[in-house]
């Protein structure tokens, strides 16, 4: 992404346009300008991740042996792992402070898909509401 910047630069494109084009802030694109004229193309490549992961590879793995495990083998009363559980998870077995938010990047990093529970009603009739779409939905077409 940062080379597809360096050739915008050249062509002259402006800092808040480049911006919004690949969805960062100005401030950064500022900064791959002045990393560019400092150090060439070199200096644009990435340094990598500015902070030290919270969870080694090792932990993350016994996490999702925790979580696979599921919530009830840790005390929670329903089948739902949620961030805020997964969080408290994580600072009962590894003493490592995460946020919610913190919680939702170190799962989608990793490939955990972010998922909403299908409410249904408790007393719903599947066999009712098929015979009223049978009913009903020719009527709304028509």
């Amino acid at each position: 992404m940062r080379l597809e910047v360096a050739e915008r630069f050249e062509r002259g494109d402006g800092n808040r346009v480049i911006a919004v084009d690949f969805r960062v802030t100005v401030r950064s694109v500022e900064r791959w300008r002045r990393a560019l004229r400092q150090g060439g193309s070199a200096g644009l490549e990435s340094k990598g991740p500015q902070s030290l992961l919270r969870l080694s590879e090792r932990q993350f793995a016994q996490l999702e042996r925790e979580l696979g495990k599921g919530p009830l083998a840790h005390g929670w009363e329903d089948q739902r792992w949620t961030l805020a559980r997964i969080k408290t998870l994580i600072g009962r077995r590894f003493h490592v402070p995460f946020t919610v938010q913190g919680v939702w990047k170190l799962m989608r990093r990793n490939g955990w898909p972010c998922q909403q529970p299908v409410r249904r009603a408790i007393e719903r009739d599947d066999g009712a509401v098929e015979e009223w779409k049978r009913q009903v939905w020719p009527q709304v077409k028509a």
